[in-house]
């Protein structure tokens, strides 16, 4: 299938303002791209990619004075496929995992382990490891959290989450996440295009998704305690240890965000 993604960002700025910009596809998909990649700036400004430790697409930038709009607009070809299943995947011992995987065992800003792991083995000590263990987690997280736009808050933790009961999808990802760590499977947060595609719509402005991967069987599987079933057309910008790793945009300086608007839709041939 061919999926048309996009964005359209605006930022106010008083003075020139440095900033960093995760909005690149990964480098994994970029072979899907249908059509270039141009993201477009207006006024027209100087702008340079980096990758950075984590692979990820990074643009630099500084924002003149006044407001910014930074967009896209691209076709993405997706296999169409739902997110896969692996019933019976296994959760290796933590002495045989490779060394790479290691610091998504790790507590981050907002994935505290060391608040939610007795928390943990007390919910999920008794289930079986490995995949039956991740669902086990994303059934608790996805009835446990409220979602909701209006309890968005960017400084909301894991732990917090889990005490306030309420959240939007990256609340989810980062208690999911943390739970996983808890119990020695190594999870990683992402960050991307998520759209209704064989799904009914929902009634609500198009925004980007957070989901989670984890570690199981020698390789990374998608996890998604938000939505808490296989769904199609997931297109990956960036993975790190937090939202921390892969903000959309991180300033530095004041500014304000004065346009937000994202597209994610299937084209039908």
């Amino acid at each position: 299938m061919r999926i048309r993604a996009g964005y359209a960002l605006s930022y106010d700025c008083p003075k020139p303002t440095p900033m960093l910009l995760m909005l690149s596809l990964h480098p994994s998909r970029t072979t899907d791209l249908l059509s270039p990649r141009r993201m477009t700036f207006a006024p027209s400004i100087a702008a340079f990619d980096y990758a950075d430790a984590y692979g990820n697409v990074v643009t630099r930038i500084v924002a003149p004075p006044g407001r910014l709009t930074i967009a896209n607009d691209f076709l993405v070809r997706d296999s169409g496929a739902p997110d896969e299943v692996a019933v019976g995947a296994q959760q290796s011992p933590v002495e045989a995992l490779p060394v790479e995987t290691l610091v998504y065992l790790l507590g981050s800003r907002y994935c505290e382990t060391d608040r939610l792991a007795d928390t943990a083995w007390s919910l999920f000590g008794g289930t079986e490891g490995g995949w039956t263990r991740v669902q086990a987690i994303c059934d608790y997280v996805h009835g446990h959290i409220t979602f909701g736009y209006e309890h968005a808050r960017p400084t909301r933790t894991a732990w917090e989450a889990f005490m306030e009961r309420r959240g939007v999808c990256r609340d989810f990802a980062h208690l999911a996440t943390t739970f996983c760590r808890c119990m020695n499977i190594p999870a990683r947060y992402c960050t991307g295009y998520l759209g209704d595609i064989g799904v009914p719509p929902a009634d609500s402005p198009m925004d980007f998704s957070a989901w989670f991967e984890v570690y199981l069987d020698g390789r990374w599987y998608t996890a998604d305690a938000r939505h808490n079933s296989p769904r199609i057309g997931r297109v990956l910008m960036a993975r790190g240890r937090d939202a921390t790793d892969v903000a959309i945009t991180t300033t530095f300086g004041p500014c304000t965000l004065s346009n937000f608007a994202v597209v994610t839709e299937e084209v039908l041939e």
